[in-house]
């Protein structure tokens, strides 16, 4: 199995609606893992399954807010896989038009 670590910068709807799934009225401290990275950083994260992958995602108060807001309407089918931060918001292209 897969582990990935993946920042709030790198967070796609799709793992993002896994993690509302697994908790949906928000983490708390007995969900969240500690360790070491690479660089010997420690790391906080909370840890989301797919088949194949183990996702441990950075705890920060950004990703609390996004799940917080999580609507699975508001993302494409194509968007799905896309980190968050590179879609466009739609209410922003939503005005534009």
């Amino acid at each position: 199995m897969k582990r990935v670590i993946v920042d709030y910068r790198k967070l796609t709807p799709e793992i993002l609606s896994l993690l509302v799934e697994k908790y949906p009225d928000g983490y708390d401290d007995d969900h969240v893992i500690t360790f070491k990275n690479a660089r010997n950083e420690t790391v906080e994260a909370v840890e989301v399954r797919t088949e194949d992958t183990v996702y441990l995602v950075k705890v920060s108060s950004r990703l609390e807010t996004s799940m917080a807001n999580f609507d699975e309407d508001d993302y494409d089918d194509a968007d799905f896989n896309e980190p968050i931060s590179e879609i466009p918001d739609k209410k922003k292209l939503d005005e534009e038009e």
